[in-house]
């Protein structure tokens, strides 16, 4: 059985400074954060004329953000609101932060929902407001915006990994922290996802961390599911199936995200890894990388391969020959252990408090 090999490292979020350096280039990172957040604490960011829910963590990637935000996505439909989506776009082909990755996601898995990609998300959002497409937008879900302090926030949303603590981390680059935990202070409401990763014992010891430094304990958890495996690309080809249909099949996994671990656990509670390609978070997958893997699951007999939906973003345009057998993705929901209703209600009755009093 060829065995999962080491993540290759990107730089800096997934590469540790180790040693006496680490410690001292964290130290100024942390001393650099306290400074901007000091400034931002009494300057606030841009106000739109719109109420901005913001979604987003601790570290530097992996916390379910986008599952999070199409869930909320639908919240908002179901209270009759019309939400936008406003992102960065990282690391986006030829410049473009409309062909990001997550970018693509979105638009696959919310056609109707708008989406406003750019580093300066407060213009990109009021130039779209002026489009025919911004025109009935009446609420934004910022995604990745709790560090995005430029643009004001009436609701900030924090999520943390229960599978990556924070309480265990150190700053970056010595470890993944984008700020101190102290950081969760300005935070609104705290959810714990990917509880399916860790004991309950860990998930109550998690919580009464957050508890110590955030006041409340968190408002919601929620583990991520695989509603179903997808085949093919687009409307008139896709099918959808259970994902069952690996149990028992030999797998080969590609991927270019945060936290890679829970998606390969997933795997492995299905069918057997036989091959992987673990990538730097938002890695392009060049050709080189792309021959390599599909040639090792060739090698290792592979039944099915299985990659992510960011991941596919920028696999969807390669020949169907490139592969020795079927692609799948799954497409994720939470499932929540308890909470729905209290974020439910905390999300749309921010943005409904809001509108009531202008």
């Amino acid at each position: 059985m060829h065995t999962t090999p080491t993540p290759t490292p990107p730089a800096p979020e997934r590469t540790p400074v180790p040693g006496a350096v680490g410690k001292g280039l964290a130290w100024a990172y942390e001393r650099v954060t306290a400074i901007r957040n000091g400034w931002y604490d009494v300057n606030a960011g841009k106000k739109l004329d719109r109420p901005v829910v913001s979604i987003g963590n601790l570290s530097a990637g992996g916390t379910g953000k986008t599952p999070m935000v199409i869930h909320l996505v639908g919240v908002l439909k179901e209270a009759k609101l019309n939400p936008a989506i406003a992102m960065r776009g990282y690391k986006a082909p030829g410049g473009n932060p409309a062909m990001s990755d997550e970018a693509q996601e979105y638009s696959r898995a919310l056609p109707l929902v708008p989406l406003a990609v750019g580093k300066d998300r407060a213009a990109e959002l009021k130039e779209m407001f002026t489009t025919r497409r911004g025109h009935d937008v009446n609420c934004v879900l910022l995604d990745d915006g709790f560090q995005h302090r430029q643009l004001f926030r009436d609701l900030d949303i924090v999520l943390i990994d229960a599978t990556r603590s924070p309480f265990a981390d150190r700053q970056l680059p010595a470890g993944l922290l984008r700020e101190p935990v102290t950081g969760l202070k300005r935070a609104h409401a705290v959810v714990i996802t990917h509880a399916q990763g860790v004991s309950r014992e860990q998930l109550a010891g998690l919580a009464e961390e957050i508890r110590g430094v955030h006041g409340k304990p968190p408002l919601a958890m929620c583990r991520h599911v695989w509603r179903t495996l997808v085949s093919g690309d687009g409307p008139a080809s896709e099918r959808n199936m259970s994902p069952d249909v690996l149990r028992g099949k030999r797998v080969a996994v590609a991927c270019a995200i945060g936290n890679p671990a829970p998606l390969l656990a997933a795997v492995r509670t299905l069918g057997e890894i036989v091959h992987a390609l673990v990538l730097p978070d938002h890695d392009p997958f060049g050709a080189s990388a792309v021959k390599k893997f599909a040639q090792g699951a060739r090698d290792a007999k592979a039944d099915v391969i299985v990659v992510t939906e960011k991941d596919w973003s920028k696999l969807r345009d390669l020949p169907a020959n490139t592969w020795p057998c079927p692609v799948l993705r799954p497409r994720l929901a939470l499932s929540f252990s308890q909470g729905e209703q209290a974020l439910s209600d905390l999300v749309v009755g921010t943005i409904k408090s809001w509108r009531k009093s202008k």
